[in-house]
């Protein structure tokens, strides 16, 4: 057991070194930023990813980004997580998808937020400081601090359920 912690630590390490070399000034990062097997991290030349301070990513994470994601301080992230700060264009019907290029956006989400296994985080999304995002949602607009996000099994819709102080 402590054989795979050290080398799981010594691989995030490097890998750490590896994307900050890659990508140069376009990743940034604070201290303690810890994640687990399959982290993918991919920026176009003109993206921006910036992660602040004490932040976990489990198992098979994923960031893209095309202009620009923001992650504030302390933010835990479940598995499966992935972050898109892009869609596809497919207005014109008279040329694949894949050829109409992309419409991008921002994506920011608070510092000290909860974001749930298999959530998909796409352009547009704005998500406050103390948030808990639900497994499973698919998140795009604007998340006010101190909300909960879930998905209401009975209904299959995302409700917003504004808490009071969601850690007490």
């Amino acid at each position: 057991m402590i054989f795979y912690k050290t080398k799981w630590h010594i691989n995030a390490v490097l890998k750490k070194f590896f994307l900050k070399v890659l990508y140069l000034g376009n990743f940034k990062f604070g201290n303690k930023l810890t994640f687990r097997r399959n982290f993918q991290l991919y920026i176009e030349k003109k993206g921006k990813v910036e992660i602040g301070n004490n932040c976990f990513f489990n198992n098979d994470c994923a960031i893209v980004a095309l202009n620009s994601v923001k992650i504030g301080n302390g933010t835990i992230f479940g598995a499966n997580v992935k972050i898109y700060d892009h869609n596809h264009r497919f207005a014109d019907l008279n040329r694949l998808i894949k050829d109409q290029g992309f419409s991008v956006g921002e994506v920011e989400i608070g510092n000290n937020c909860w974001i749930g296994s298999n959530v998909c985080i796409l352009k547009g999304a704005n998500i406050g400081d103390n948030c808990v995002i639900g497994a499973g949602c698919v998140i795009s607009g604007e998340i006010p601090p101190r909300t909960m996000v879930k998905i209401n099994q009975a209904h299959y819709e995302i409700t917003k359920i504004n808490c009071v102080n969601i850690y007490e």
